[in-house]
């Protein structure tokens, strides 16, 4: 018999028991649950021997974070849905070739659907999460309660039954409530990351010291790489300071894999085009002539105002025939216990000082060829530590620096120019997001924000696409919360924060075409809407066995009536861990429809169709796809049903065949 899809996100729990099996075989049995079902099961006893030395439980003290409900929020994160993506032709963009995707819904049932697609896969993810100010409306992730009775109790459902409710300082659970929200999606988002991954979390006062503590729980402290802080907006309605920060928090998958793999992120020197093109105009104008090409230089730094980023390029004050550069490098080694040899002046002979970290070059050897490239310049005699001599052009970018500025009303402008009108509050700034896009990925890498927003990160990503070739993929998350009746968006025909999101991106990549773009770029500027919806699966699916006998014949199909073929297929990729984002073509072969997944060898092959015979069975199999599925009732035959599987063994034995 065909294996049967399971057509539901991942068990993370049971995922998690099959981990602990690996290391220690002994401490998982298996057990019935309340179903009568049989699953895999911890021995907490046997796994504390195990571990008797590094047990901690009970009152024994202990640093971590705790919070009422954080167990639940755990649990949460943890069980599996019966929910799917259905596609929504009509508001995508070059729906059949693009590599973006758009999902509308809880974020946090997406993150799980997600789960084996993406498992690892994504380069960078940012967030901009509600700041728990008070005034924020926050996801209530209570799966036991219904729409109803909930739309009963608090007045606030959306058009898809998602709970949004507001967070006050009058709720007794203020910051617990925003914990456990912000908890759960945290710690699925994390198994999304490569291991060379990153998450960037936006976020200011109000929650700032609640959720570094959460991120290093959850990420370790250990992958916490820095906190910058963009100075934004001046508040005059302050009551002691005028506040007007925002912090970016920025932690890795595993620090250890990024100096493995070396990496080291850099960013072009803020202004260094501006800079460049005024060097050539001086050395036009002045030729051979340094001192006058330096003077001019150092007046034009000068003229600088303090918080102009370019005017930290005026430490390159001195100028040759190589250029603008610095002599005032450290020739210490970084930390420290550094090698210490001697070194002899070339102009007194006698031996220099030596720093006390020792050098900052290995050996001799590899001093002198410094020495003799330029790049070390010695004092006037041996009293003075020779120095470092870094050229302004040479140098490959620089490290971001932690503090920035970022105006909201610039944003602001920059989004009404982009939608016509203001119809969104405090729109990030896509050019900051572009800057961290720009810094922590390269060319082909997977960016996802799960709270879109405005969907500025999407923009940052085509932006920086269409500057620098690189053909970078977005899937951006965003429920479809309504906006407010007497809002401008509201009265601008836009009923949803969703709707603004996905006009945007339509109107971005327009406007970014009609500019000037790299041209190693694809011009991917399009996205994929899938809608979460309930499974596409009746009841009778998922509780075969709760089903009597009489029961049997109004349930032959266990597919819902008002789903269609490619509501199917998309839940049939989410199941089997397929890229959703995978060119998909639809052919009809021997009369049925076919649904062919990427380029030959296919990674999925689907017909969904009913009176599927052999021929068309061996049809499929030569194709030779990665995986084929087929509807469980959709067989001519029982007999033919029997045989698919002896037929694939023949034909197309690495094929995996299931069905539904």
């Amino acid at each position: 018999m065909m294996e049967k899809m399971k057509m539901h996100s991942p068990n993370l729990t049971q995922d998690n028991i099959t981990r602990i099996k690996e290391l220690f075989p002994g401490c998982v049995t298996e057990a019935y649950d309340e179903n009568g079902t049989l699953k895999l099961a911890v021995d907490f006893d046997q796994l504390r021997q195990e571990l008797s030395e590094s047990i901690v439980e009970g009152p024994q003290e202990r640093y971590h974070l705790n919070w009422p409900g954080k167990r639940e929020a755990l649990l949460t994160a943890n069980a599996p849905i019966a929910k799917t993506l259905r596609p929504c032709r009509g508001e995508s963009v070059d729906f059949d070739t693009t590599k973006n995707l758009f999902i509308e819904g809880d974020n946090l049932e997406a993150l799980k659907l997600l789960q084996e697609t993406y498992l690892g896969k994504v380069k960078m993810i940012y967030i901009d999460p509600p700041y728990n100010t008070g005034n924020d409306f926050i996801y209530e992730d209570d799966f036991a309660e219904n729409s109803e009775e909930f739309l009963k109790r608090s007045n606030q459902k959306d058009e898809e039954g998602n709970r949004l409710v507001a967070n006050t300082e009058a709720n007794g659970r203020f910051h617990s409530d925003w914990l456990s929200m912000i908890y759960a999606r945290l710690k699925l988002a994390r198994n999304l990351l490569s291991d060379n991954g990153s998450i960037i979390l936006s976020i200011d006062d109000a929650e700032y010291e609640n959720l570094k503590k959460c991120m290093d729980e959850i990420y370790g402290l250990d992958n916490y790489l820095a906190t910058l802080v963009w100075d934004k907006n001046r508040k005059n309605d302050a009551k002691y300071f005028s506040v007007g920060h925002e912090y970016m928090l920025i932690y890795s998958k595993s620090s250890q894999r990024l100096l493995e793999d070396g990496v080291i992120f850099r960013e072009p020197k803020e202004g260094i085009d501006e800079i460049r093109a005024f060097y050539t105009e001086l050395k036009m104008k002045y030729g051979d002539d340094n001192e006058a090409v330096q003077l001019e230089w150092r007046k034009y730094f000068n003229s600088l105002s303090s918080d102009d980023p370019k005017k930290l390029l005026g430490r390159f004050s001195k100028i040759d025939s190589k250029g603008p550069f610095r002599d005032d490098g450290n020739i210490s080694w970084p930390g420290g216990g550094g090698p210490k040899y001697d070194v002899v002046h070339p102009e007194t002979g006698k031996k220099c000082k030596v720093p006390d970290g020792g050098w900052r070059y290995g050996t001799p050897k590899r001093f002198w060829e410094e020495v003799a490239s330029g790049k070390v310049v010695f004092g006037p005699d041996e009293s003075t530590l020779p120095r470092q001599c870094r050229y302004l052009f040479e140098s490959e970018g620089q490290v971001m620096r932690s503090v920035h500025y970022s105006y909201a009303q610039t944003a602001t402008m920059k989004f009404n120019e982009i939608m016509g009108q203001r119809i969104f509050e405090n729109p990030k700034s896509y050019s900051d997001i572009q800057r961290m896009i720009r810094y922590l990925t390269n060319g082909n890498d997977l960016v996802v924000d799960f709270f879109a927003g405005s969907a500025t990160t999407a923009h940052s990503v085509v932006a920086q696409n269409s500057e620098d070739g690189g053909n970078r993929k977005f899937i951006m998350v965003q429920l479809p919360e309504l906006c407010d009746q007497k809002s401008e968006a509201f009265k601008s025909g836009y009923k949803t924060i969703a709707e603004i999101s996905k006009e945007r991106i339509r109107r971005v990549g327009k406007k970014i075409l009609e500019g000037g773009c790299h041209e190693g770029w694809n011009k991917d500027i399009g996205f994929r809407v899938l809608k979460i919806d309930s499974s596409n699966m009746a009841e009778v699916y998922y509780t075969p066995d709760a089903i009597n006998q009489g029961q049997v014949d109004a349930f032959v199909d266990n597919i819902k009536p008002d789903r269609k073929p490619e509501d199917l297929l998309f839940q049939v990729l989410l199941d089997w861990g397929v890229d959703l984002s995978l060119p998909i073509r639809k052919e009809t072969i021997q009369g049925k429809s076919v649904f062919y997944v990427n380029h030959p060898p296919y990674d999925l092959i689907a017909c969904f169709d009913d009176g599927v015979n052999e021929e068309l069975v061996k049809e499929l199999a030569r194709s030779e796809a990665l995986r084929v599925v087929f509807r469980d009732n959709g067989f001519v035959s029982d007999s033919v049903k029997i045989n698919v599987e002896q037929i694939f063994k023949q034909l197309s034995p690495g094929t995996e065949v299931k069905s539904i």
